[in-house]
């Protein structure tokens, strides 16, 4: 079994998922502030490792719809080497196109505020890192779901490679 923590990188917030390639489930686990440096992300992001046993962190890459890489992924490519130099599991980027906008159709429409007026200010911060950590688990499931896919394709390789040499 290998834990992996999934990673949804905002300018703010890090929204964090945990799952395992046995359950082959992503859960939302939490939603970090952005420290003062990578530095500091990575002691966040160190604690979460050894709290939850995990081997791997799998960090969202924001393509763009056609696939090219924009000034976000260049930030985010910046800030992964920055983090991995201090953690000691590997870091692998997955694509990460839509997470937030298929994570706030899961979650519907942000709640309305006190009488029905405009969400307060705590509303709209709550509802975001609830976004936030949705989309690490959304970008997690999908690590997963490759994995999963993989093994299955090598197994059946190995099968019918097994069935030809008898």
């Amino acid at each position: 079994m290998t834990r992996l923590l999934g990673v949804d990188l905002g300018e703010r917030r890090i929204g964090i998922a945990v799952g395992d390639t046995d359950a082959g489930i992503a859960m939302p686990l939490a939603t970090l502030r952005r420290a003062g440096s990578p530095a500091e992300d990575a002691v966040a992001l160190d604690r979460l490792v050894e709290e939850h046993d995990v081997d791997a962190i799998v960090v969202g890459l924001p393509l763009h719809a056609n696939g090219d890489e924009g000034t976000q992924a260049t930030s985010t490519r910046t800030w992964l080497e920055a983090v991995s130099a201090s953690l000691t599991i590997p870091m692998v980027l997955r694509d990460e196109r839509l997470t937030s906008h298929v994570a706030e159709q899961r979650l519907g429409p942000m709640k309305r505020g006190r009488s029905g007026g405009p969400p307060s200010r705590a509303q709209r911060d709550a509802y975001r890192a609830r976004v936030d950590r949705e989309a690490a688990a959304i970008i997690l499931q999908d690590e997963l779901d490759a994995r999963r896919a993989l093994a299955a394709s090598s197994t059946n390789v190995d099968d019918r490679t097994m069935e030809t040499n008898r």
